[in-house]
Parts: C-alpha cells; sequence; structure tokens
C-alpha cells in the first residue's frame, strides 16, 4: 500500500500541527490502520457519494487525538482520501477539526481526481 499526500494536505497538518503537538503521532496510528483496511467502515468512515466522479473518495469522521484526551465530543478530526484499490494506493486529500470545519473541501476534490 502506498500512502501520498496533497500539497494542499500538507499545509493542512502544518498549520494544524501547530495547535495539536500530537497530530503527527496521531496521523501515523490512522495511516497503519489504513494499511490494513482502506475501505469505508460505518460508521466511523464512509464513501462520500454524488461528487461525479469515479474516484473513490472516503471520509473518517473521527479521528481521536492524545491532545484531546478529555475534551468531549466535539474534539477530533475528520481526513478525507482518495482511494485506488487497482493500484494498492491511498491519497491523503485534507485533514481538519471537526469544530471548525463541517464538511469536506470539494473543490479540492474535483482539481486534483476529476
Amino acid at each position: 500500500m502506498i500512502i501520498e499526500e496533497l500539497k494542499e494536505y500538507k499545509k493542512d497538518i502544518k498549520k494544524l500541527s501547530k495547535k495539536y503537538s500530537t497530530l503527527s503521532e496521531d496521523i501515523e496510528v490512522v495511516k497503519k490502520v489504513l494499511f490494513v483496511n482502506p475501505k469505508e467502515s460505518p460508521p466511523f468512515s464512509f464513501r462520500i457519494d454524488n461528487l461525479g466522479i469515479d474516484t473513490c473518495v472516503i471520509k473518517i469522521k473521527k479521528i481521536a487525538s492524545k491532545t484531546f484526551k478529555g475534551k468531549g465530543v466535539n474534539s477530533g478530526f475528520r481526513l478525507i482520501y482518495a482511494h485506488f484499490e487497482k493500484e494498492d494506493r491511498i491519497v491523503l486529500i485534507e485533514l481538519f477539526h471537526k469544530s471548525k470545519k463541517e464538511i469536506e473541501d470539494k473543490d479540492r476534490i474535483f482539481n486534483n481526481f476529476k
């Protein structure tokens, strides 16, 4: 399994890491899970439908962080990624804090996966 990152995703990580010190560690755990099971796994992750593209784009709804210990249900990140099953490849598209943003950046998805 190959895991790649969009340039915009790298900017997301860099920006969020300034506030959330354990983010790099937390994302490494997520990557290990994706190596084992890259497909959607409801209720924790699901395929984003109705995008009008062939690429399988998946949203992970709840990514815990050591930084959020004891913070409650509104803490956590969401990760958007594209899964190319035939190529055995994942492209990380977007990472955001779920209380700061409600929905994925569809323009980012369309611009990279038409």
